[in-house]
């Protein structure tokens, strides 16, 4: 993000870039082996294709922007569909995001209880204003595992998401 400093246009594609994990090769963005078109980039974030084409160019020009943006992963994150999938899904809210041991601290209060956890996300908290942690698991949380999530003390909040 440094390196686009007084950029704001081109920051905002990095953004996108990083958030998606779209990757840059050979002066395309791709996501896998599917090329997305510069204009629909452009389009997302509000500005001219133009910007999307000289931050592609800025990143092929920089070795440590280049390993970064060819090795970048999209996952599939089951946030949206695992109520459909009989999954449940508990975001918290860290008291602060930068600190160690949040994820290893709600895994074991989650496991403990004998829950499954079928995945787990956390906004990384250089890139996201507002970082989270969201967990989901195999089955329906009960209230109870809810609230002594909430009182951990790297936690400020917990949240079902439906």
């Amino acid at each position: 993000m440094e390196k686009f400093e007084g950029l704001p246009s081109q920051k905002k594609v990095i953004e996108l870039l990083l958030e998606r994990g779209f990757q840059v090769r050979e002066g395309k963005v791709t996501s896998g082996g599917i090329e997305i078109p510069h204009t629909q980039i452009a389009n997302e974030i509000g500005a001219d294709r133009r910007v999307v084409d000289m931050t592609v160019k800025r990143i092929l020009k920089e070795p440590e922007l280049i390993e970064i943006f060819e090795n970048i992963r999209s996952i599939a994150f089951l946030v949206d569909v695992a109520p459909l999938l009989g999954l449940s899904v508990v975001i918290i809210h860290p008291k602060d995001a930068k600190e160690k041991g949040i994820l290893g601290e709600v895994a074991t209060v989650i496991a403990k209880r004998g829950f499954s956890i079928r995945q787990a996300v956390s906004d990384d908290p250089y890139l996201v204003d507002d970082p989270k942690l969201t967990i989901i698991t195999d089955k329906n949380i009960p209230g109870e595992l809810i609230e002594e999530i909430g009182r951990l003390k790297s936690v400020k909040g917990v949240q079902i998401h439906q």
